[in-house]
């Protein structure tokens, strides 16, 4: 659209602008807008405006074009409104929900998972190496098993591994003058664990001693004299 005032000439598009639309006006010199509470200039270059308005309806600029004063330069303004609009506001529809994404609390539970298994790793592997603790002696062995022993079953069990693990021939056992303590205990731990009526009334405590003289007195060295 072409517009003329005097001897100011002036181009503005779009052609039918609405309410906030940029509108450029271009002039065949540099102008100066005045400023105006009707519009707003967004920019000023040379022989181009740009500006817009809020207002529905038509305005008018001024300002000079070279050394040339102009005013009354009227910018129609289309509304977007139908007419005779009540200017009721549509209703609003509520916002639509978005899911919340997984992928963030799939990361750190993948993430925590690995961190745990380092961890784990790292403990297992920093461990100290067991040290192998030496097997008692079978004469230890034997007297711990005796002294806590209470039942003649127990105490039938406790000489049964010792003589087994010291493999006492019948001979030694006759020689060391045992062998009625070793039938005593393991009679009476036969009956306790096979009879109906149990192991026979005996001095278990003093069973128990006789027992532990199984184990052979250790050789004590001599002294040689220098």
């Amino acid at each position: 659209m072409i517009a003329f005032f005097l001897f100011v000439t002036a181009t503005f598009r779009p052609p039918a602008p609405t309410v906030g639309d940029r509108i450029t006006i271009d002039f065949q010199k540099p102008v100066v807008l005045d400023r105006s509470e009707h519009y707003e200039i967004v920019s000023e270059q040379g022989k181009r405006v740009v500006i817009r308005t809020f207002e529905p309806k038509p305005f008018t600029i001024s300002g000079t074009v070279g050394d040339v004063p102009f005013q009354g330069l009227t910018v129609p303004i289309r509304s977007v409104l139908r007419p005779k609009d009540n200017l009721t506001p549509a209703p609003l529809k509520p916002p639509i929900a978005e899911p919340y994404p997984n992928l963030p609390f799939v990361l750190i539970a993948i993430a925590a998972l690995m961190a745990i298994g380092a961890w784990t790793a790292v403990a297992l592997l920093d461990q100290p190496e067991a040290i192998a603790q030496p097997a008692a002696p079978p004469a230890e062995r034997f007297r711990d098993a005796v002294t806590h022993a209470r039942t003649w079953s127990q105490l039938a069990d406790a000489v049964r591994e010792y003589l087994a693990v010291t493999t006492l021939t019948t001979t030694e056992v006759l020689d060391r003058n045992h062998s009625v303590t070793v039938a005593e205990v393991l009679r009476q731990g036969d009956l306790e664990k096979f009879s109906p009526w149990g192991a026979q009334a005996g001095d278990f405590r003093a069973l128990k001693m006789r027992a532990l003289e199984l184990i052979p007195e250790e050789p004590v060295a001599e002294a040689v004299a220098a």
